[in-house]
């Protein structure tokens, strides 16, 4: 019988793990990977915010009294930014469907980093974000919406949604790890949508009833899209909105920041405790 035999000795742990930029940057295309072998989710996204866009513009767009603006050039700013919410809602169901198969389990099981891994899923779900908003606007030019603001104007107002979505995307990926599975973690997700209503998204925050309205004009979403509103519309006192573009601009950053200061260390430890 011949007997084999092993040199314990020469297996050595990694003496180093992989840099940041290149943990994230695989586990981004990972994600990315991931979407363009499932396009249906891009299609059913699409004909989602199609749908609830021409509900907005053509069933309620009549009864909303929004002043010197038509409804159109009033609601098109606000729903490209609640829209990240609905691409939120896909990102925490991704989350835990992947906490749920064990490729989180795997993902732990390296010598990296974790909040690389974190901010790889994060970065890539903000790109796609960035596809998804750029088809909602499109849709939006096509039921009327058309800016009254410069192009710069313009893009900035884009470019703030996509901020915007970076930091709720921190969000939605720990209520993705909160839940533990995808059915959960899409229930949960539709907890945050109230916000959307209960804002300027989609009617003036002054028709709603007087206590609602200090939680209204005090939340996020109410000052993004005051934000991305002035913007679109070259002056915010079209929008009844008093202040400067630059303050909404400005007040908007800084709450993305402050989601992202709030949300990111906490998805970081629930993804090294779950």
């Amino acid at each position: 019988m011949t007997t084999i035999t092993f040199d314990a000795g020469r297996i050595e742990p990694a003496t180093r793990s992989a840099g940041l930029v290149a943990t994230a940057a695989t586990v981004a295309g990972r994600s990315v990977r991931k979407f363009v072998r499932t396009p249906q989710l891009l299609v059913i996204s699409t004909i989602t915010g199609a749908m609830f866009l021409l509900i907005f513009r053509y069933v309620f767009g009549g009864a909303v009294e929004t002043g010197p603006v038509p409804y159109v050039a009033f609601l098109v700013p606000g729903y490209v930014v609640t829209s990240v919410l609905f691409t939120g809602s896909n990102v925490s169901s991704g989350v835990a469907e992947d906490l749920e198969q064990g490729f989180t389990d795997r993902l732990r099981s390296l010598p990296v980093s974790r909040t690389a891994l974190m901010a790889g899923r994060v970065l890539a779900e903000t790109g796609l974000l960035a596809l998804g908003l750029a088809v909602t606007t499109a849709i939006g030019f096509v039921v009327g919406f058309r800016p009254e603001g410069t192009a710069v104007e313009a893009l900035l107002a884009f470019g703030l949604c996509i901020v915007f979505g970076f930091a709720l995307m921190w969000m939605f990926v720990l209520i993705g790890l909160v839940a533990g599975n995808a059915q959960a973690a899409q229930g949960m997700s539709l907890l945050v949508f109230p916000l959307s209503f209960v804002s300027s998204a989609f009617v003036p925050v002054d028709t709603m009833p007087g206590w609602m309205q200090p939680i209204a004009e005090h939340q996020p979403i109410t000052v993004m899209t005051n934000a991305v509103r002035s913007l679109a519309l070259g002056d915010p006192a079209l929008a009844g909105l008093s202040g400067s573009t630059a303050h909404w601009v400005v007040l908007s950053l800084a709450w993305s920041v402050a989601i992202v200061a709030l949300f990111a260390p906490l998805a970081v430890l629930r993804y090294r405790r779950s």
